[in-house]
């Protein structure tokens, strides 16, 4: 926080306009066929072109050898340090679906899943269920009384939801249910602290008696729990940078995050194609902007090589709108990697690419992480990207005597 609050006096306002263009989990590692990674097998003669006019590097999201999950790699990439200001799953997804929260809320992202006869986690996503089967089962899990809390069972997208626990003395220090893997038996949610035992106790009764009600399902006969939390305190965007902010996301917990920075936030938004055509109709009102592509992770993470390929090459199409724009600084990279070949989030640094007038130009036409790892800004913490957007785009002054 002390470099971020240095930083804020050295900010001032201008004209110029930035452009974060994140695709998660864009990092991956070269299939074993192939010997390519994603960006490296896909067509993407728009992000080549922008390389060669461009600075690049690689990026790490919170530290080597460290997997972030999503909430934390943004929150690096905004200048926030992760192991300062802490956000759980829960309240990120909260806020993505504009869930009426209390400070005093306890609330977790939940996963529909699927088990076998033994219990064992066969499916963490349950297939993918459609959202309007998982608004039918959260409405069901809302009928069960748990004899002290008020809870709420609320759809987000697909099999997620968020389950929201409002009473006195809780507390969100509580362990996940979700281990993260298939094979494995859901995690026994346990206190971190003596003041959570309330909490808990609640949990695990809200658990078993889920477990009661879905048993006899098809596919989506357990929940998995993780990311407890409450509401946090953080310093806003504009508050820090002097920006006018604006989240173009199609996933909820990507416009709850921004919401927490205070940026605002377009709502209309399904496709990566809607979400560049809402980029050009609102560039004019402010000079931030979080362009956010949802469908390479999840990609990744289903282990499907050639469908993030193809995402890349969508975003490749798309990608003359947003220059047509003629920002004065365009970032592209992603949160963190997502390589389809481990099928989930990685430790692995982000190919990193910043587009200026006032940028050295490193000479390299090809966006692909080998190539970013010949540029001259090396390995670069994802704490950096902020400073260095804002130089490039002449909003900071100088520093010291």
């Amino acid at each position: 926080m002390i470099i971020q609050r240095e930083i804020q006096k050295l900010v001032i306002s201008t004209p110029s306009k930035i452009v974060f263009l994140i695709m998660d989990g864009l990092g991956g590692i070269p299939h074993p066929e192939l010997k390519k990674t994603e960006l490296e097998a896909a067509h993407t003669p728009n992000l080549d072109g922008l390389a060669s006019k461009s600075t690049l590097g690689l990026s790490n999201p919170i530290s080597p050898g460290i997997t972030p999950g999503s909430g934390a790699a943004h929150l690096s990439l905004f200048g926030y340090n992760p192991f300062e200001f802490r956000t759980g799953r829960g309240i990120l997804e909260a806020m993505g679906i504009e869930a009426p929260v209390l400070p005093s809320d306890v609330v977790a992202r939940g996963n529909f899943a699927t088990v076998g006869d033994s219990g064992v986690i066969l499916d963490r996503r349950a297939g993918r269920i459609p959202t309007s089967k998982c608004a039918e089962l959260c409405h069901l899990l809302e009928s069960i009384d748990l004899d002290g809390p008020r809870i709420s069972v609320l759809p987000v997208r697909d099999h997620r939801f968020v389950l929201l626990l409002r009473g006195e003395n809780l507390s969100p220090e509580l362990s996940d249910s979700d281990p993260g893997r298939v094979g494995e038996f859901p995690l026994k949610v346990v206190p971190l602290s003596s003041k959570a035992e309330k909490a808990s106790a609640y949990v695990d009764q809200f658990i078993v008696e889920s477990g009661k009600l879905l048993k006899r399902r098809d596919g989506a006969n357990a929940i998995l729990l993780r990311g407890f939390s409450s509401l946090p305190s953080l310093p806003s965007f504009a508050e820090l940078y002097k920006l006018k902010a604006v989240a173009i996301a199609t996933y909820p917990m990507y416009r709850g995050l921004s919401r927490l920075l205070g940026m605002e936030v377009e709502e209309k938004v399904s496709s990566i194609e809607e979400e560049f055509s809402t980029l050009e109709e609102c560039f004019p009102r402010y000079d931030f902007f979080f362009l956010h592509i949802k469908e390479t992770d999840s990609a990744g993470e289903d282990g499907d090589f050639e469908r993030k390929v193809k995402v890349i090459e969508k975003v490749d199409d798309c990608l003359p709108q947003l220059l047509n724009q003629k920002p004065d600084v365009l970032v592209v990279t992603g949160d963190h990697s997502t390589p389809a070949m481990l099928c989930g989030h990685s430790w692995h640094p982000v190919p990193f690419l910043l587009y200026s007038p006032s940028c050295r130009p490193d000479n390299i036409a090809q966006f692909s992480e080998s190539a970013c790892a010949r540029g001259s800004l090396g390995t670069i913490s994802a704490l950096d990207t902020m400073p260095l957007a804002l130089a490039h785009a002449l909003k900071l002054s100088r520093f010291g005597a």
